[in-house]
Protein backbone atom coordinates (compact mmCIF):
# COMPACT_ATOMS: atom_id res chain seq x y z
CA UNK A 1 0.00 0.00 0.00
CA UNK A 2 1.25 3.49 -0.85
CA UNK A 3 2.74 5.37 2.12
CA UNK A 4 2.88 9.09 2.71
CA UNK A 5 6.56 10.05 2.33
CA UNK A 6 8.65 11.93 4.90
CA UNK A 7 10.81 14.67 3.34
CA UNK A 8 13.59 16.69 5.03
CA UNK A 9 13.18 20.35 4.08
CA UNK A 10 16.52 21.29 5.67
CA UNK A 11 18.24 19.77 2.64
CA UNK A 12 16.29 22.06 0.31
CA UNK A 13 17.52 25.09 2.24
CA UNK A 14 21.12 24.24 1.32
CA UNK A 15 22.56 26.57 -1.30
CA UNK A 16 23.80 23.93 -3.72
CA UNK A 17 21.42 23.28 -6.59
CA UNK A 18 21.93 19.49 -6.54
CA UNK A 19 20.54 19.23 -3.00
CA UNK A 20 17.61 21.45 -3.92
CA UNK A 21 16.83 19.47 -7.06
CA UNK A 22 16.94 16.17 -5.16
CA UNK A 23 14.38 17.40 -2.61
CA UNK A 24 12.28 19.07 -5.31
CA UNK A 25 12.13 15.67 -7.04
CA UNK A 26 10.96 14.00 -3.80
CA UNK A 27 8.29 16.70 -3.38
CA UNK A 28 7.23 16.31 -7.02
CA UNK A 29 6.83 12.54 -6.57
CA UNK A 30 4.80 12.99 -3.37
CA UNK A 31 2.46 15.55 -4.94
CA UNK A 32 2.10 13.50 -8.11
CA UNK A 33 1.53 10.08 -6.55
CA UNK A 34 -0.51 10.85 -3.43
CA UNK A 35 -0.80 14.63 -2.89
CA UNK A 36 0.37 14.39 0.74
CA UNK A 37 3.76 14.47 2.49
CA UNK A 38 5.28 14.89 5.93
CA UNK A 39 7.96 17.61 6.19
CA UNK A 40 10.77 17.50 8.74
CA UNK A 41 12.73 20.62 9.70
CA UNK A 42 9.89 22.93 8.72
CA UNK A 43 11.50 25.94 10.41
CA UNK A 44 8.55 26.45 12.78
CA UNK A 45 9.55 26.00 16.43
CA UNK A 46 7.92 23.35 18.60
CA UNK A 47 7.38 25.94 21.34
CA UNK A 48 5.43 28.24 19.01
CA UNK A 49 3.25 25.37 17.80
CA UNK A 50 2.56 24.36 21.43
CA UNK A 51 1.60 27.95 22.31
CA UNK A 52 -0.92 28.09 19.46
CA UNK A 53 -2.44 24.74 20.47
CA UNK A 54 -2.74 26.02 24.05
CA UNK A 55 -4.47 29.22 22.90
CA UNK A 56 -6.74 27.16 20.66
CA UNK A 57 -7.90 25.05 23.61
CA UNK A 58 -8.66 28.15 25.65
CA UNK A 59 -10.74 29.58 22.79
CA UNK A 60 -12.82 26.43 22.40
CA UNK A 61 -13.32 26.32 26.18
CA UNK A 62 -15.26 29.60 25.99
CA UNK A 63 -19.01 29.36 26.49
CA UNK A 64 -21.10 28.72 23.40
CA UNK A 65 -22.68 32.16 23.82
CA UNK A 66 -19.25 33.82 23.81
CA UNK A 67 -18.19 31.86 20.73
CA UNK A 68 -21.42 32.69 18.89
CA UNK A 69 -20.70 36.40 19.35
CA UNK A 70 -17.66 35.76 17.11
CA UNK A 71 -19.65 33.72 14.59
CA UNK A 72 -18.61 33.19 10.96
CA UNK A 73 -20.90 35.39 8.87
CA UNK A 74 -20.31 34.78 5.16
CA UNK A 75 -18.10 33.30 2.45
CA UNK A 76 -16.61 36.67 1.47
CA UNK A 77 -14.88 37.23 4.80
CA UNK A 78 -14.60 33.53 5.80
CA UNK A 79 -13.53 34.46 9.34
CA UNK A 80 -14.94 33.78 12.78
CA UNK A 81 -16.39 30.90 14.76
CA UNK A 82 -17.95 27.93 12.95
CA UNK A 83 -20.17 25.82 15.21
CA UNK A 84 -20.55 22.06 15.37
CA UNK A 85 -22.43 20.65 12.32
CA UNK A 86 -22.42 24.13 10.68
CA UNK A 87 -20.07 22.94 7.95
CA UNK A 88 -20.73 19.95 5.72
CA UNK A 89 -17.54 19.04 3.85
CA UNK A 90 -19.24 16.03 2.27
CA UNK A 91 -22.50 17.47 0.88
CA UNK A 92 -24.10 14.02 0.86
CA UNK A 93 -23.71 13.49 4.63
CA UNK A 94 -24.80 15.22 7.87
CA UNK A 95 -22.84 18.21 9.23
CA UNK A 96 -19.33 17.63 10.55
CA UNK A 97 -18.74 16.92 14.24
CA UNK A 98 -16.24 19.75 14.68
CA UNK A 99 -16.00 23.44 15.49
CA UNK A 100 -13.48 25.96 14.18
CA UNK A 101 -12.11 29.48 14.33
CA UNK A 102 -11.00 31.01 11.01
CA UNK A 103 -8.51 33.90 10.88
CA UNK A 104 -7.10 35.97 8.05
CA UNK A 105 -4.05 38.25 8.09
CA UNK A 106 -6.01 41.49 8.52
CA UNK A 107 -7.77 40.19 11.61
CA UNK A 108 -4.50 38.95 13.11
CA UNK A 109 -2.74 42.25 12.44
CA UNK A 110 -5.35 44.17 14.44
CA UNK A 111 -5.25 41.56 17.25
CA UNK A 112 -8.98 41.80 17.75
CA UNK A 113 -10.66 39.13 19.89
CA UNK A 114 -10.37 36.18 19.58
CA UNK A 115 -7.04 36.74 17.77
CA UNK A 116 -5.60 38.87 20.57
CA UNK A 117 -2.60 36.65 21.22
CA UNK A 118 0.52 37.84 19.35
CA UNK A 119 1.77 34.25 19.05
CA UNK A 120 -1.01 33.50 16.57
CA UNK A 121 0.19 36.23 14.21
CA UNK A 122 3.81 35.07 14.59
CA UNK A 123 2.62 31.56 13.75
CA UNK A 124 0.69 32.84 10.70
CA UNK A 125 3.85 34.51 9.43
CA UNK A 126 5.93 31.38 10.09
CA UNK A 127 3.41 29.29 8.12
CA UNK A 128 3.55 31.85 5.28
CA UNK A 129 7.36 31.53 5.14
CA UNK A 130 7.15 27.74 5.11
CA UNK A 131 4.49 27.80 2.38
CA UNK A 132 6.69 30.07 0.27
CA UNK A 133 9.61 27.68 0.63
CA UNK A 134 7.41 24.79 -0.53
CA UNK A 135 6.15 26.88 -3.45
CA UNK A 136 9.77 27.55 -4.46
CA UNK A 137 10.37 23.81 -4.45
CA UNK A 138 7.26 23.37 -6.62
CA UNK A 139 8.62 25.91 -9.11
CA UNK A 140 11.94 24.08 -9.33
CA UNK A 141 10.21 20.71 -9.70
CA UNK A 142 7.97 22.04 -12.48
CA UNK A 143 10.80 23.83 -14.39
CA UNK A 144 9.43 27.31 -13.65
CA UNK A 145 11.17 30.51 -12.49
CA UNK A 146 12.03 30.27 -8.78
CA UNK A 147 9.45 32.83 -7.63
CA UNK A 148 6.70 31.96 -10.11
CA UNK A 149 4.31 30.82 -7.37
CA UNK A 150 5.45 33.03 -4.48
CA UNK A 151 4.77 36.30 -6.34
CA UNK A 152 1.26 35.02 -7.05
CA UNK A 153 0.74 34.48 -3.31
CA UNK A 154 2.30 37.73 -2.08
CA UNK A 155 -0.97 39.28 -0.83
CA UNK A 156 -1.04 36.53 1.82
CA UNK A 157 -4.66 35.67 1.15
CA UNK A 158 -4.33 32.68 3.47
CA UNK A 159 -6.64 31.30 6.16
CA UNK A 160 -5.47 30.01 9.52
CA UNK A 161 -7.98 27.61 11.02
CA UNK A 162 -8.06 26.27 14.57
CA UNK A 163 -10.09 23.07 14.83
CA UNK A 164 -11.66 21.16 17.71
CA UNK A 165 -13.40 17.80 17.45
CA UNK A 166 -15.20 17.34 20.78
CA UNK A 167 -15.68 13.99 22.55
CA UNK A 168 -18.81 12.20 21.42
CA UNK A 169 -21.57 12.29 24.03
CA UNK A 170 -24.26 10.74 21.80
CA UNK A 171 -24.12 8.36 18.82
CA UNK A 172 -23.49 10.11 15.49
CA UNK A 173 -26.13 10.30 12.78
CA UNK A 174 -25.84 7.73 9.96
CA UNK A 175 -22.86 8.68 7.78
CA UNK A 176 -21.73 11.44 10.16
CA UNK A 177 -17.99 11.80 10.83
CA UNK A 178 -15.69 14.42 12.34
CA UNK A 179 -14.77 15.90 8.94
CA UNK A 180 -16.41 14.62 5.78
CA UNK A 181 -14.58 13.41 2.71
CA UNK A 182 -13.25 16.44 0.78
CA UNK A 183 -10.32 17.98 -1.03
CA UNK A 184 -8.86 21.36 -0.07
CA UNK A 185 -9.54 24.37 -2.24
CA UNK A 186 -6.31 26.34 -2.56
CA UNK A 187 -2.66 25.79 -3.45
CA UNK A 188 -1.32 23.92 -0.44
CA UNK A 189 -2.38 23.17 3.13
CA UNK A 190 -0.13 22.88 6.19
CA UNK A 191 -1.60 20.70 8.92
CA UNK A 192 -0.53 20.37 12.56
CA UNK A 193 -2.40 17.75 14.58
CA UNK A 194 -2.36 16.26 18.08
CA UNK A 195 -1.91 12.53 18.75
CA UNK A 196 -5.60 11.56 18.93
CA UNK A 197 -5.65 10.52 15.26
CA UNK A 198 -8.46 9.97 12.79
CA UNK A 199 -7.11 11.65 9.64
CA UNK A 200 -7.33 9.40 6.58
CA UNK A 201 -6.10 10.00 3.04
CA UNK A 202 -7.44 8.37 -0.13
CA UNK A 203 -4.83 6.93 -2.47
CA UNK A 204 -5.20 7.10 -6.26
CA UNK A 205 -6.25 3.43 -6.07
CA UNK A 206 -9.20 4.45 -3.87
CA UNK A 207 -7.84 2.97 -0.62
CA UNK A 208 -8.04 4.93 2.63
CA UNK A 209 -4.81 5.07 4.64
CA UNK A 210 -4.15 6.60 8.06
CA UNK A 211 -2.13 9.82 8.35
CA UNK A 212 -1.13 9.73 12.03
CA UNK A 213 0.92 12.34 13.84
CA UNK A 214 4.67 11.90 13.32
CA UNK A 215 6.61 13.96 15.89
CA UNK A 216 8.43 17.04 14.60
CA UNK A 217 6.76 16.99 11.19
CA UNK A 218 4.14 19.04 9.39
CA UNK A 219 1.67 17.41 7.00
CA UNK A 220 1.45 19.18 3.63
CA UNK A 221 -1.10 18.48 0.92
CA UNK A 222 -1.87 20.03 -2.44
CA UNK A 223 -5.27 21.59 -3.12
CA UNK A 224 -7.68 21.98 -6.03
CA UNK A 225 -6.11 25.12 -7.50
CA UNK A 226 -2.67 23.52 -7.62
CA UNK A 227 -4.19 20.47 -9.33
CA UNK A 228 -5.82 22.75 -11.93
CA UNK A 229 -2.63 24.78 -12.37
CA UNK A 230 -0.55 21.65 -12.98
CA UNK A 231 -3.05 19.87 -15.24
CA UNK A 232 -3.41 16.99 -12.74
CA UNK A 233 0.37 16.51 -12.46
CA UNK A 234 -0.11 17.31 -8.76
CA UNK A 235 -3.24 15.79 -7.24
CA UNK A 236 -5.72 17.31 -4.83
CA UNK A 237 -6.41 14.31 -2.67
CA UNK A 238 -9.61 13.47 -0.83
CA UNK A 239 -9.20 13.14 2.93
CA UNK A 240 -11.44 12.91 6.00
CA UNK A 241 -11.38 12.70 9.80
CA UNK A 242 -13.11 9.60 11.12
CA UNK A 243 -14.65 8.91 14.52
CA UNK A 244 -12.39 6.57 16.54
CA UNK A 245 -13.71 3.25 17.80
CA UNK A 246 -11.65 3.08 20.99
CA UNK A 247 -11.07 5.18 24.12
CA UNK A 248 -10.00 8.09 21.88
CA UNK A 249 -13.73 8.59 21.32
CA UNK A 250 -13.85 10.19 24.76
CA UNK A 251 -11.05 12.66 24.01
CA UNK A 252 -11.06 16.00 22.25
CA UNK A 253 -9.04 16.16 19.03
CA UNK A 254 -7.30 19.41 18.09
CA UNK A 255 -5.61 20.41 14.86
CA UNK A 256 -4.41 23.57 13.13
CA UNK A 257 -4.72 24.03 9.36
CA UNK A 258 -3.07 26.77 7.31
CA UNK A 259 -4.77 27.12 3.92
CA UNK A 260 -2.45 28.78 1.42
CA UNK A 261 -4.34 30.58 -1.36
CA UNK A 262 -3.12 32.53 -4.39
CA UNK A 263 -3.95 36.21 -4.76
CA UNK A 264 -7.65 36.55 -5.67
CA UNK A 265 -6.90 38.05 -9.09
CA UNK A 266 -4.46 35.29 -10.09
CA UNK A 267 -5.61 33.43 -13.19
CA UNK A 268 -5.23 29.70 -12.63
CA UNK A 269 -4.49 28.42 -16.12
CA UNK A 270 -2.63 25.28 -17.17
CA UNK A 271 1.15 25.73 -16.92
CA UNK A 272 3.06 25.27 -20.18
CA UNK A 273 5.43 22.78 -18.53
CA UNK A 274 2.43 20.63 -17.58
CA UNK A 275 1.10 20.31 -21.15
CA UNK A 276 3.79 17.95 -22.42
CA UNK A 277 1.72 14.80 -22.08
CA UNK A 278 -1.86 16.09 -22.33
CA UNK A 279 -3.84 19.10 -23.43
CA UNK A 280 -5.20 21.45 -20.73
CA UNK A 281 -7.98 19.77 -18.76
CA UNK A 282 -9.50 22.76 -16.97
CA UNK A 283 -10.57 26.17 -18.28
CA UNK A 284 -8.82 29.17 -16.71
CA UNK A 285 -10.42 30.57 -13.55
CA UNK A 286 -9.60 33.35 -11.10
CA UNK A 287 -8.39 32.03 -7.75
CA UNK A 288 -10.80 34.21 -5.76
CA UNK A 289 -13.81 33.11 -7.78
CA UNK A 290 -12.97 29.44 -7.32
CA UNK A 291 -12.49 29.78 -3.55
CA UNK A 292 -15.80 31.63 -3.18
CA UNK A 293 -17.68 28.98 -5.18
CA UNK A 294 -16.29 26.17 -3.02
CA UNK A 295 -17.11 27.95 0.24
CA UNK A 296 -20.66 28.61 -0.95
CA UNK A 297 -21.09 24.89 -1.61
CA UNK A 298 -19.75 23.94 1.82
CA UNK A 299 -21.87 26.12 4.14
Amino acid sequence: MLKIPIIDLAIFRKSDIKSQQAIAKEIYDACHKIGFMYLRNSGISKDLIAQVFSHSKSLFNLSLAAKQKLAWKNELSNIGYVGIERERLDPNQPGDLKEAFNFNKAELLTLQPPANEPEIFVFYQACTELANKILQAFALALELPEYFFTIRHNQQNHTLRLLHYPPLQTPPKPGQVRAGEHSDYGSITLLFQDNVGGLEVQTTAGEWIAAPTIPDTVIVNTGDLMQRWTNDVFCSTKHRVMIPHDQQLERSRYSIAFFCHPNDDTEIACLETCQKERAPIYPPILAGEYLLSRLQATY
